[in-house]
């Protein structure tokens, strides 16, 4: 699991789980960088705190209990057994420890690009900003039942792709730039079957900024 961490996480996030890897491999929920209710009124404080302190906690503790498994089993039988677990839960913890960074207040970064790489890229690859959120929301919003929608940096083209993902599969053939959880708990209680306008209104406090450096990392 700390390959898939390794590979799909910014460098600074990859050393976090390393560290964590080191300590018996046990992970923990991180803690938001801003208040439940600071992405108010695009995504409520209801959905915040159910998604952080339920949702991402459990696949938390899934980790660790399949890690645990994992380690202590001398059945192949037994480990290959266990590697969905380890794909779900892991993918489920990479996946949402990226997505929280990928969001910040409107009172700070949220929805703010500015002129500079990542918005160039975009005019590059898609022809216009609003070409790549028109994108980006119909190709997340085809995705059928759970999973993630990416905009991801292709290190063969040196292109910024578009990219869905099943269920909590992580990014694995692309460096992820941004990530939309579109799994029904991410909006449902606010925005109920209508993923539209959850996409809509994500952009309002998808943090560009964030999104910049983990270009710029995948670019060096």
């Amino acid at each position: 699991m700390l390959s898939i961490a390794k590979t799909t996480l910014r460098p600074s996030l990859a050393r976090a789980f390393a560290r964590q890897g080191s300590l018996a491999s046990v992970h923990t929920l991180p803690d938001l960088p801003y208040d439940y209710n600071a992405l108010e009124p695009h995504i409520s404080e209801q959905i915040m705190k159910l998604h952080h302190t339920r949702h991402h906690q459990a696949y938390v503790n899934g980790l660790n209990t399949a890690e645990k498994a994992y380690a202590e089993s001398t059945s192949t039988r037994e480990k290959i057994a266990l590697q969905s677990a380890l794909k779900f839960n892991g993918g489920g913890h990479i996946n949402h420890s990226l997505f929280w960074t990928n969001l910040s207040p409107v009172n700070k970064d949220g929805g703010k690009l500015a002129d500079g790489p990542l918005k160039q890229a975009l005019e590059r690859d898609f022809g216009s900003v609003e070409a790549f959120k028109a994108k980006f929301n119909a190709t997340t919003a085809a995705i059928q039942g759970s999973g993630w929608g990416w905009l991801g940096y292709n290190g063969t083209t040196k292109k910024l792709e578009i990219v869905a993902t099943a269920n909590q599969d992580p990014l694995i053939s692309h460096v992820p730039i941004l990530g939309v959880d579109i799994w029904e708990h991410a909006f449902y209680l606010q925005y109920y079957n209508v993923k539209a306008e959850y996409l809509n209104a994500i952009w309002n406090v998808i943090n560009f900024k964030e999104a910049e450096k983990r270009l710029l990392d995948a670019t060096k």
